[in-house]
């Protein structure tokens, strides 16, 4: 279609939104706009990189992942293993996927995550309703269950390879957690240890 004079399709673009302001002649916002999103990609991929070595940082504290993923650096007071090691496995993973399949992938775990909390919102409002609060979600027997509808109709509207992702990796993570993890939890021992309320 483009190899014949006619202007790139929308569908066809990877840049949707500078595409039409281009097209409706503002070449220059376009341009803008593909330009700030270029430079945002790296520091969107910075921020869920660095989240992501956190979250491993504090498994490996609670004795739920190896231990020595939560050393840190004596001079940075980084985790800086669980960060290079992380880090490799990012770019081993930008240099062999698609941008687009890495999105829908992180995308699936990210919904899950949301729809998770939204769960947790609505059984601490049931069993500890008396805990303090700073921020309180209003209507939240209506917001909640919206919540977790939205998260499972765009998790359901992903690729079917992201959405087997999930559940795949969801699993490794049970094995994982209840042959190396379940036993060796800090916080799990530490519970087993208090003693039982009247």
């Amino acid at each position: 279609m483009i190899s014949s004079g006619a202007a790139e399709p929308l569908v066809c673009s990877k840049e949707a939104l500078a595409h039409v302001l281009r097209e409706i002649g503002w070449p220059q916002i376009g341009n803008l706009l593909g330009l700030a999103a270029g430079l945002a990609l790296p520091s969107v991929i910075l921020i869920m990189l660095f989240g992501q070595t956190r979250i491993f940082f504090v498994m490996a504290r609670d004795g739920l992942l190896p231990e020595v993923l939560a050393s840190v650096h004596p001079k940075w007071k980084t985790p800086h293993i669980v960060t290079m090691i992380t880090g490799v496995f990012v770019a081993i993973a930008a240099a062999f996927f698609p941008v687009g399949k890495l999105a829908d992938i992180s995308n699936s775990g990210t919904l899950f995550a949301f729809a998770m909390v939204s769960v947790a919102v609505l059984v601490l409002r049931r069993t500890d309703p008396d805990r303090r609060r700073p921020f309180k979600t209003p209507l939240v027997w209506i917001t909640a269950p919206l919540s977790i509808a939205g998260c499972v109709g765009l998790y359901l509207s992903l690729p079917t390879e992201a959405i087997l992702v999930l559940p795949i990796w969801g699993a490794v993570g049970l094995v994982v957690y209840f042959l190396y993890g379940y036993r060796r939890s800090h916080e799990a021992r530490a519970r087993a240890t208090l003693p039982t309320q009247p």
